[in-house]
């Protein structure tokens, strides 16, 4: 791991602990040429994955670009950070577990779809708008009338015959 105050390739390890989730390893680190100490977070990869874009591109599959897309979809909402990475963690497991090392990214955007519904309801139409590519308000409300059971539509006629 390089320093990142001197560059130096030659950091020592000085403790290792699990994180509170178990999901990653804490490192204590120092670098014998500078003295500098930082620490690291490393977490268990089971496989390299590619994510096969709709236009046919692979991309090596980011973590990090996951979190931010599900952290967008979430901004200013009520949930609990733990609860967040709980989920991101469970994405990255499911696909990780599917057993191929190319995941369209269809999948990728289904599981979040998932996740986010039973996270947050704001989330998931957030997500869901960008996901399927709404273009107008017709199809936001066409998405929440599936959402509802048409319920939408119900209100509407117990309006117009009061």
């Amino acid at each position: 791991m390089r320093c990142p105050y001197c560059g130096s390739l030659a950091t020592q390890v000085k403790d290792s602990r699990p994180t509170e989730d178990s999901a990653a390893i804490r490192r204590r680190r120092v670098c014998p040429d500078c003295g500098g100490r930082f620490t690291t977070f490393e977490r268990i990869q089971l496989r390299e994955l590619t994510v096969i874009k709709k236009s046919g591109r692979r991309v090596p599959f980011d973590r990090d670009k996951l979190a931010r897309s599900i952290q967008v979809a979430l901004r200013k909402r009520p949930v609990e950070a733990d609860r967040i990475e709980r989920l991101i963690s469970g994405i990255v497991r499911r696909l990780e577990s599917m057993g191929e090392s190319e995941v369209p990214s269809d999948t990728v955007g289904r599981l979040v779809m998932e996740g986010l519904r039973t996270l947050d309801d704001v989330a998931y139409v957030r997500f869901a708008s960008v996901y399927r590519n709404f273009r107008e308000a017709k199809d936001f409300e066409e998405f929440l009338d599936s959402l509802s059971g048409h319920a939408h539509d119900e209100i509407i006629e117990d309006d117009s015959a009061a």
